[in-house]
C-alpha cells in the first residue's frame, strides 16, 4: 500500500499480500506512527474493504471524542470510474516504466520486485496532475 505525500513527492511504501481490511488498519496505524502530530487526509479509491465494520471501527476509535476539524484520519473516496484522480496510479506506471527499460536483465521476479520497490522509495514524484489537490499533506 502506498500513500503520497503530495508537499514532498514521496511516497509511503509499505508491502503487503492482498489488499484487506486488516492489512489496510496496520497500513494506517503505519501512517500514525510516521506523523503523529499530524492530520491524516487520505484518498481512497473504491475498494469494498474500506468501507468494512473493521475499518470503520478503527476510525471511529482514532478519531472518538474529537471534531471533525480535528480527526486524526480522515479519508475521502474518489467520484466512480474516474481514474484521474487516483494520482497513485501515475506513481505505479511511472514504477512499471522505469523496471519495464531493466526488465531483460532482470534474473528472477523477487529482482524485479525489489527494482519496482527500489524505485518507489528512492524517487521525488513530481508531474501536473499533484496539483488537482494542492498541499494538503504535510507527513514527514
Amino acid at each position: 500500500m502506498g500513500q503520497l505525500t503530495i508537499k514532498e513527492g514521496k511516497l509511503l511504501l509499505k508491502a503487503y499480500d492482498k489488499g484487506n481490511s486488516e492489512n489496510t488498519i496496520d497500513y494506517l496505524q503505519y501512517l500514525i506512527t510516521e506523523s503523529p502530530e499530524q492530520q491524516l487526509l487520505l484518498f481512497w479509491d473504491g475498494a469494498t474493504y474500506y468501507r468494512s465494520k473493521e475499518i470503520q471501527g478503527f476510525l471511529d476509535e482514532v478519531n472518538q471524542g474529537l471534531t471533525i476539524d480535528h480527526w486524526k484520519i480522515r479519508c475521502v473516496r474518489f467520484a466512480p470510474n474516474c481514474p484521474e484522480q487516483n494520482l497513485i496510479e501515475d506513481i505505479w506506471l511511472q514504477a512499471k516504466t522505469w523496471v519495464r527499460h531493466f526488465c531483460a536483465l532482470i534474473p528472477s521476479f523477487s529482482h524485479l520486485k525489489w527494482m519496482f520497490e527500489w524505485f518507489i522509495r528512492h524517487t521525488t514524484f513530481d508531474f501536473a496532475a499533484l496539483g488537482i489537490y494542492g498541499v494538503f499533506s504535510k507527513i514527514k
